[in-house]
């Protein structure tokens, strides 16, 4: 397989190491489909106690990052931000130092499209390929392994990696170029944070003109006009409960990402920047942690003020 200059040795996957870094909801979940899956496999967390049940299903747990990749043909990470993934994989003692020649990086972070071409360069510095590979769906997708990837990545270079995703997700969609697959992210991204608010103005507008919650709540995410996703996200408005599933905060994170990408070319998401401002006011308000739909919450709350 030909990335740039280099070549890289593609591998039988029944004999290839694999490190998984990064055990949040999703990594926790993908990680998992992994081990069902019956692929041998090493771990990595900052936080120890989240290794736990995975070393329960047969996992191999990595207390420091030169014992979780040295030996690695394949590191798949999924952190929160572009920060995480820097502290971790750039430091001078991070993964990249430790990394062996000619492995294979698939970051499956969401993390914007320059990022991801810097750590592209970074890695062939040393020897190693990297792909970007984020993902569509949050933590119900990633339980059930019905995740899509969006790889910046040609179907050929990605090919040798599939079965490995596909034990995690159901579709692949190849990019070509990196930095695409998470350009590609963002504007997914883009769309479900600025709906979630639009949804949740919409049911303020139509309680405020006494139509009853139930029938808002039953009706609207069942119109044409409606982002289909809303209708999982009632049951949290109706019991003004919100475990996180994809959390606020880095709904948060990737509207600011998204605005910021835009800013550099010298333009403006007027409606982007408006769903994030609303973002950023539930995050104040102690809300960062909750699901994203919680900015609901704050709304509703901002409406009887």
């Amino acid at each position: 397989m030909r990335f740039g200059s280099l070549i890289f040795v593609v591998l039988n996957l029944s004999t290839m190491n694999i490190t998984f870094i990064g055990l949040g909801i999703m990594g926790q979940a993908m990680a998992s489909n992994l081990l069902k899956n019956k692929t041998p496999l090493i771990v990595y967390n900052r936080s120890l106690e989240k290794t736990e049940p995975l070393k329960a299903l047969g996992a191999k747990v990595a207390t420091n990052i030169a014992k979780a990749v040295s030996e690695a043909d394949l590191v798949i990470s999924m952190l929160a931000d572009p920060n995480a993934v820097r502290e971790l994989f750039f430091a001078s003692d991070g993964v990249l130092s430790h990394m062996k020649a000619e492995a294979t990086w698939i970051d499956c972070s969401t993390v914007d499209p320059n990022f991801s071409r810097e750590a592209a360069v970074m890695a062939q510095e040393q020897n190693i390929l990297f792909i970007d590979a984020p993902v569509a769906g949050s933590k119900p997708q990633a339980e059930a392994a019905v995740l899509s990837f969006f790889v910046g990545a040609s179907h050929q270079t990605i090919a040798p990696f599939e079965s490995i995703l596909l034990q995690m997700g159901q579709k692949i969609i190849p990019f070509e170029k990196v930095g695409q697959g998470s350009a590609f992210k963002m504007v997914v991204n883009m769309l479900l944070g600025q709906a979630m608010v639009v949804f949740s103005e919409a049911i303020q507008l139509g309680l405020k003109l006494g139509i009853d919650p139930d029938f808002l709540l039953n009706t609207l995410p069942k119109l044409p006009v409606t982002a289909p996703f809303t209708a999982f996200k009632t049951d949290n408005i109706r019991s003004n409960e919100y475990p996180a599933e994809f959390p606020l905060e880095l709904m948060l994170k990737d509207l600011r990402l998204a605005t910021a990408s835009y800013t550099d070319a010298g333009k403006r998401l007027p409606m982007a920047e408006a769903a994030k401002a609303q973002f950023e006011a539930a995050d104040q308000a102690g809300l960062g942690r909750a699901d994203f739909s919680a900015v609901h919450q704050y709304l509703a709350a901002l409406s009887t003020k």
